[in-house]
C-alpha cells in the first residue's frame, strides 16, 4: 500500500501554545493501523513548518512512530464552489472600473463642448475684413451654455454613482481582507496531511486490529498575542480580583474553535540545536576516516544520459503539472527556487547519499528512517555531505543555497582553495524524505543526483509570508509586547477554560485566568505640590510568576473608572494603581519660616521651617493616609540642616515605588470621621555670608 493509498484519519485541533510570535498545535487523530503502518492523517493548515512536525502515540503501549512527514495535495474544484465574498469583490471591482470610465469619459465630452469657439475662415492678403454677425456668437454661446449644463448635471449624477460603488467596493475589499484564511481557495483544493509509518515492537496483531489514538504536534507562524487586565475592587474592602486576557491575533489559515489556549513570552524562533563539539588531538596529522553511508559517485555517471542527449532538444511544452506532494493539478509551473547545494560538486568525486543505485553492503541492510519531524535516524553511523564551506541550518531546513551558474562570475580575489576532509551535510540534507532527484534537465553536474528541495516551498513560502503580517498590527492602548515586558524570562499562562479566535487577522480578547494579588486600598497625598488626597490600589504579586505589561481596566463598585498602564510586576512587586481625586478626606497645609542669626558673633542664618498638616476623614470607614513631605539637601560641609519631626525617611525598596532624595513620610490612620494634625519643620543653618538659591524663605 503506497502513501496514496494510505488510509485517511481525520484530525480535530485540541490545543494552541501561542508564543511571542508564532505558534504551536497540537492535534489528536484515532483510527486503526492498516498492516503496514502508513496512515495519512489531515486537517493540517497550509502554513504548516514541515521541520517541526512531531508525532507520538498516546494509547497504545508498544507501538511507535518511526516515520513522520508532511504532504501536499491538490486537485481542482468544480465550479460550483460557492465563494460569495471573493465573487463579490470582483462584481464590485469590475462595476467600479465601469462607472470610472463613465465619468472619464463625460469628462471628455465637457472638455470638447467648452473647446468650442468662432474660427475665422482663412483670406487672402489683399482681401479686406469680414464681419461676424454677432447673432452667430450669441447662439453660439447658448448652444455651449446650454451644452455644459446638460453635462455637468450628468456628470454630478455619474460621480454620485462611482462614489457609491466606490463605498461598496471598499467595504467588500475590507470585508475580504478581514474574512477568515481558513477557507479553500476558489479553484483549487489543497490538503495538507501528515504521512505517519507506525511500527509495533509487540505483538503484530495487535498493531494491525487495534485503534491507535496519535497525537501530532507542529508550528505555524502568524500568530502574536499581548496581555491585559481587568481590576474589580469594591471601596472599604481590603481585596479584589485581578483577571488576566489576552488580546490574540492569528492568521495561520486555519480558525481555533474549542481549543485550549495557552500564552507564552519565549521565542519560537530561537533556535535549541547542541552544537557539536569536536575534539582536538595532539600528534602526527592522520587522514579523516571515510564516513559511512556515503559513497563515490558510480563510475560513468555521465553516460547515463548519453541517449538522451542524442535524442536533441525538448519540445517547448505549453503547460506543465505541477506536482504536489503525493497528488497533482494541472496548472502554470510557479518560478523554480534557487538551487541548494547538493552532494559533491560537477568537477570532483565526491561521496552522494547511497540510493537505488547502489549502496554498500553493510549499509542496506540496515534501511535509513527519518525521524517525526525530518530527523534522520543514523543507527549510530556518522553522515557528511557536499565538500566545502556551509552555513549550519536548523534541524528540518535547509541552508539558504548560492544561486547556480554556469560560469564563475568575475572576481577580482583568488577563488578559494576546495576544503579538505569529508563533506559536512546539512540538517536539511541529512532529511531523506526532502530529497529530490534531479532530472536530465538540470546542468551543472546535477543530474542523477540527490538533492535537497520540495516542489511546493515558494507556494508555502507565499503563505507563510502573509500569515506573518500579523506581526505588523497596531497595537491596542498601553499594549506592550511580551519579549519586551517579559525580560530576560520567559512564563507560559495557560487559559481555563476553551476558546474561538478565527483566523482573520485582527485582535481578539480572551480570559485567561483570575490571578491572586494582594490588594489594599490607600490614600496618598503631597500637600507640598496639591493640597488633593488621591485615592490607590496597592498591588503585590503572591504567584511565582511575574506580572507583564498592560492596560488594566480598573472598576470600583460595579462602575467603571478608567484604563491604566499596569508596569511589569515581577513575584513578590508592590505597584500602585491611582483611582483618582478621593472627595472624602481632606487635607490643609500651612508653612511658616522664622530667619535668625546665632553664634558668638551672630556669623551664622538660621532658617526655622514649620509645616501643620490637617487631616479631616469624612468617609464613613477608617482610612490610611500616607503624606509625603521633602526636606531640603545639602552637599556643602559647612551647612547643616536639623530636622524636628516624627516622619520617617522611606526604606530603600519597602515602597510601591522610587522616591526623591529627601522624601519624609508621615502614615496616619483616620477612624470614620476623624481628624489628625502633623507639626514638622527642619533648620537651615548657613554662613551669614552665603543664601539659598532662589531665596531663603521656602514655602
Amino acid at each position: 500500500m503506497t502513501a496514496e493509498r494510505a488510509p485517511r484519519w481525520g484530525s480535530t485541533l485540541d490545543s494552541v501554545v501561542v508564543y511571542a510570535q508564532g505558534a504551536v498545535c497540537r492535534r489528536l487523530a484515532r483510527g486503526s493501523v492498516p498492516p503496514d503502518g502508513r496512515v495519512r492523517v489531515t486537517g493540517l493548515p497550509r502554513s504548516v513548518d514541515p521541520g517541526s512536525l512531531r508525532a507520538r502515540v498516546l494509547s497504545a503501549p508498544g507501538v511507535r512512530v518511526t516515520e513522520a512527514r508532511v504532504d501536499v495535495e491538490a486537485e481542482p474544484l468544480d465550479t460550483g464552489t460557492p465563494d460569495a465574498l471573493r465573487r463579490e469583490v470582483e462584481r464590485l471591482s469590475d462595476e467600479y472600473a465601469a462607472a470610472q470610465g463613465r465619468r472619464d469619459r463625460q469628462l471628455g465630452l465637457i472638455e470638447e463642448v467648452r473647446a468650442l469657439r468662432p474660427v475665422p475662415s482663412a483670406r487672402k492678403r489683399e482681401d479686406p475684413h469680414r464681419r461676424t454677425p454677432v447673432d452667430a456668437w450669441l447662439e453660439l454661446a447658448d448652444f455651449v451654455d446650454e451644452r455644459l449644463t446638460g453635462l455637468h448635471t450628468r456628470l454630478v449624477e455619474l460621480e454620485e454613482a462611482l462614489r457609491r460603488v466606490e463605498h461598496e467596493f471598499t467595504v467588500a475589499t475590507d470585508r475580504l481582507s478581514r474574512a477568515s484564511t481558513d477557507a479553500p481557495s476558489a479553484h483549487v483544493d489543497t490538503t495538507v496531511s501528515a504521512v505517519l509509518t507506525l511500527d509495533g515492537t509487540g505483538d503484530a496483531e495487535t498493531v494491525v486490529e487495534g485503534e491507535v489514538e496519535l497525537e501530532l504536534e507542529y508550528g505555524v507562524p502568524g500568530a502574536v498575542w499581548v496581555p491585559a487586565y481587568r481590576l474589580t475592587h469594591r471601596q472599604g474592602d481590603d481585596t479584589g480580583h485581578l483577571v488576566l486576557r489576552a488580546s490574540v491575533a492569528q492568521r495561520t489559515g486555519e480558525d481555533w474553535s474549542g481549543v485550549r489556549i495557552g500564552l507564552a513570552t519565549a521565542d519560537l524562533r530561537r533556535r535549541t540545536d547542541l552544537p557539536r563539539l569536536r575534539s582536538l588531538r595532539i600528534g602526527r596529522r592522520q587522514p579523516a576516516p571515510a564516513p559511512s553511508g556515503w559513497r563515490e559517485p558510480p563510475a560513468g555517471l555521465a553516460d547515463l544520459f548519453t541517449g538522451y542527449d542524442a535524442a536533441g532538444p525538448r519540445p517547448a511544452a505549453t503547460a506543465a503539472p505541477v506536482a504536489v506532494g503525493a497528488g497533482s493539478a494541472s496548472g502554470p509551473l510557479p518560478p523554480p527556487p534557487p538551487a541548494p547545494l547538493g552532494y559533491g560538486g560537477p568537477a570532483t568525486a565526491h561521496p552522494v547519499p547511497g540510493g537505488a543505485d547502489g549502496a554498500a553492503p553493510d549499509d542496506r541492510a540496515q534501511p535509513v528512517r527519518s525521524r517525526p519531524g525530518g530527523r534522520p535516524r543514523t543507527g549510530g553511523r556518522s553522515f557528511a555531505g557536499s565538500p566545502g564551506a556551509m552555513a549550519p541550518a536548523a534541524p528540518g531546513r535547509a541552508a539558504p543555497p548560492p544561486p547556480p551558474s554556469s560560469s564563475p562570475p568575475p572576481s577580482s580575489s583568488p577563488a578559494p582553495a576546495p576544503a579538505v576532509g569529508p563533506p559536512q551535510p546539512s540538517g536539511a540534507e541529512l532529511d531523506y524524505a526532502a530529497l529530490v532527484l534531479c532530472g536530465p534537465d538540470e546542468q551543472g553536474g546535477r543530474r542523477g543526483r540527490l538533492f535537497p528541495g520540495s516542489p511546493f516551498d515558494a507556494v508555502a513560502a507565499e503563505y507563510r509570508r502573509r500569515a506573518e503580517a500579523v506581526a505588523a498590527l497596531p497595537l491596542p492602548g498601553h499594549a506592550v509586547r511580551p519579549r519586551e515586558s517579559a525580560g530576560s524570562f520567559d512564563h507560559r499562562f495557560d487559559a481555563t477554560a476553551r476558546a474561538d479566535i478565527p483566523s482573520d487577522g485582527t485582535w481578539h480578547t480572551i480570559s485567561v485566568g483570575e490571578i491572586p494579588v494582594g490588594l489594599r486600598t490607600e490614600y496618598l497625598c503631597v500637600p507640598s505640590m496639591e493640597q488633593t488626597v488621591y485615592a490607590t490600589l496597592v498591588l503585590s504579586n503572591a504567584t511565582d510568576q511575574a506580572l507583564l505589561a498592560g492596560p488594566v481596566e480598573v472598576t470600583v463598585d460595579d462602575d467603571f473608572l478608567l484604563t491604566a498602564a499596569l508596569p511589569t510586576l515581577a513575584p513578590g512587586g508592590v505597584r500602585r494603581v491611582g483611582l483618582g481625586p478621593a472627595e472624602g478626606v481632606r487635607v490643609t497645609r500651612r508653612t511658616n519660616l522664622r530667619e535668625s542669626a546665632s553664634g558668638l558673633r551672630g556669623n551664622t542664618t538660621v532658617l526655622d521651617h514649620r509645616v501643620h498638616v490637617e487631616l479631616a476623614n469624612r468617609l464613613a470607614r477608617p482610612v490610611t493616609v500616607e503624606v509625603h513631605e521633602r526636606v531640603p539637601v545639602t552637599s556643602e560641609p559647612d551647612v547643616r540642616i536639623e530636622e524636628r519631626a516624627d516622619w520617617t525617611a522611606p526604606e530603600d525598596g519597602a515602597g510601591p515605588e522610587d522616591h526623591a532624595p529627601g522624601t519624609r513620610v508621615w502614615r496616619v490612620n483616620l477612624p470614620a470621621g476623624g481628624t489628625a494634625a502633623l507639626d514638622g519643620g527642619y533648620e537651615i543653618r548657613i554662613p551669614a555670608g552665603k543664601a539659598l538659591v532662589g531665596g531663603n524663605r521656602r514655602s
